[in-house]
């Protein structure tokens, strides 16, 4: 289904699949030794596609977004499920965010993004030390997500850390700059918008696709550990 009309002479994507397969005709310098992450769950779509054109792993990361007091679609930051977070504390300041709530929203968001994780891959983390990781999702809008994944990421002490992106806003790009050592995004664009705007399908995507584009033997990472 197509969930939003685009603005004329908008470049868009006919769907994930399409712009997994460019995204991935740009990520190249970053095949050897890559493990490509998806972020959940149409990311992982997404990734599934980069992963097969680069020859590489594929897997999966989960970060939750932390909403706003009273306006939970605002993130003012995120956390990934081994409790490494991201807080713009420039907006928590502006609306004067207790810090109470912000532990207590925390917290419930780690607890989600485990239990996510659990879900769709198992239990276990796989190794990404000394690898290439290419984080990836459909969109970015904010970061929240993608900032505390790429600090998750940090943790394991990968070779590199790659964001790309089909499709993302100037800022958000920017500020991935600063954490990442590249971000890929090839529609990049300061009036952004929805990331659905850029795709004709942007249909959504089941806990069961993802699981079944994690099993793939062609893309599996390999055992749990």
């Amino acid at each position: 289904m197509k969930a939003f009309m685009e603005p004329a002479g908008l470049r868009v994507y006919g769907n994930r699949l399409e712009a997994g397969r460019e995204l991935a005709k740009e990520l190249a310098p970053y095949r050897w030794n890559a493990v490509v992450v998806g972020i959940p769950r149409g990311g992982v779509v997404t990734a599934a596609e980069v992963a097969r054109a680069l020859g590489a792993d594929l897997d999966v990361i989960v970060a939750k977004k932390i909403g706003a007091p009273g306006q939970p679609e605002l993130a003012i930051g995120a956390v990934a499920a081994d409790g490494v977070t991201f807080l713009n504390e420039e907006l928590i300041g502006y609306l004067g965010v207790p810090q109470a709530y912000l532990n207590a929203m925390t917290e419930v968001k780690r607890k989600e993004a485990q239990e996510r994780e659990r879900v769709l891959r198992g239990a276990g983390r796989r190794s990404w030390s000394g690898r290439n990781v290419i984080l990836v999702d459909d969109g970015l809008a904010t970061g929240a997500t993608m900032r505390a994944a790429v600090r998750a990421v940090r943790r394991q002490h990968p070779a590199n850390v790659v964001v790309a992106v089909p499709v993302g806003s100037t800022e958000a790009c920017n500020a991935l700059r600063l954490e990442a050592d590249a971000v890929v995004c090839p529609i990049e664009r300061a009036d952004f918008g929805a990331v659905g705007a850029y795709y004709q399908r942007f249909d959504q995507v089941s806990d069961d696709e993802v699981r079944r584009l994690l099993e793939e033997p062609a893309l599996s990472a390999g055992t749990a550990t």
